[in-house]
């Protein structure tokens, strides 16, 4: 089994670098990296409804999609990502997939004291709290299979950035589900109280690789194909946002001019269709937004630049763009 330990920290291209050991090699892969803060759905959600929109805008926090389906997460550097590659077993199901691969990760946090446990479908606990979230994919026969290791993660970036109204989202999109969370380093006893983030990762590849012997780094070929992936696809709008499956957004919202209503139709990352309506003055018809938005990405710079480019106070009063953009999202 080879052992990759990555150093870099970018979301876009650990995602592709996942994509390309399972579609570009054979052999089996033991896999430990992180991430910046960043936010990762999903293989078919909606990642407009997965997050805090203007949590993550603000913070400069990157949304990256994945190959395997299953919930959003919340990556910074206290969380350490593992990921198995090795073939699939004929017959075995995602849950025994779950099963198996898990299974090593369990073994070295009880041999550090912590009481971990696999959890319904796919989360593993501790006191029935969670701390990793587990996904797969199948591809030409070979099984991905990566979870997050919660370690010394920040939970109150983690509550933040992940949308908790989901209410305001209509669609078919697989949907997230939030549990109670905790930290691994929380549960550590007291000889291994002290054990940093890093210092964890070497255990583990201790642990489950059986050291220095198998790791790996990328060859010059390899690393040229990640780029291109991370370039051509897990950097871009279409990948990330536009791949999400049809959905409707409806908000509403009072101002001190007045009270607005909004109802967005997105496909294939488009707004389709647009609809304002609500209690305010106005000295042009409101139809002039709604065909101006018509068309865009439903991103938060295409609609604000369209907003601040319209005479705004001669459709709803003294409206700014930027508090009419967060609106839309």
């Amino acid at each position: 089994m080879l052992c990759i330990v990555d150093s870099t920290i970018d979301p876009y291209w650990n995602l592709a670098a996942e994509e390309y050991l399972l579609t570009a090699l054979s052999e089996p892969v033991f896999r430990l990296w992180r991430n910046a803060p960043s936010v990762i759905v999903g293989r078919y959600q909606n990642a407009a409804a997965e997050i805090n929109s203007e949590y993550v805008r603000t913070r400069g926090i990157p949304v990256v999609r994945r190959l395997t389906g299953g919930g959003a997460v919340f990556h910074d550097l206290g969380n350490v990502n593992y990921t198995f590659i090795d073939r699939k077993v004929e017959g075995e199901d995602t849950a025994a997939m779950f099963r198996r691969f898990t299974a090593p990760v369990i073994s070295a946090l009880r041999s550090l004291g912590v009481e971990a446990s696999l959890e319904g479908r796919n989360d593993l606990v501790i006191s029935g709290r969670k701390f990793s979230g587990n996904a797969v994919c199948v591809h030409g026969g070979r099984v991905l299979q990566h979870g997050t290791l919660l370690f010394c993660a920040s939970v109150a970036d983690l509550s933040g950035a992940l949308n908790t109204r989901p209410e305001k989202f209509i669609g078919k999109s697989v949907q997230s589900n939030r549990s109670r969370v905790t930290n691994i380093s929380e549960h550590l006893p007291s000889r291994h109280r002290s054990m940093s983030v890093e210092e964890f990762i070497t255990y583990l590849q201790d642990h489950i690789a059986g050291g220095t012997d198998t790791l790996r780094g990328y060859t010059a070929q390899e690393m040229a194909a990640i780029n291109r992936l991370r370039r051509e696809k897990y950097s871009t709008w279409q990948w990330n946002y536009g791949n999400s499956p049809r959905y409707g957004l409806n908000q509403t919202r009072r101002f001190p001019w007045g009270f607005l209503e909004v109802s967005l139709d997105v496909s294939g990352g488009l707004i389709r269709s647009c609809s304002i309506r609500g209690d305010y003055f106005f000295t042009r018809p409101t139809e002039d937004v709604e065909q101006a938005l018509t068309g865009l990405p439903h991103s938060h710079d295409a609609v604000l630049t369209t907003l601040s480019a319209l005479p705004l106070t001669d459709y709803f009063g003294p409206a700014t763009a930027d508090e009419l953009a967060e609106l839309f999202f």
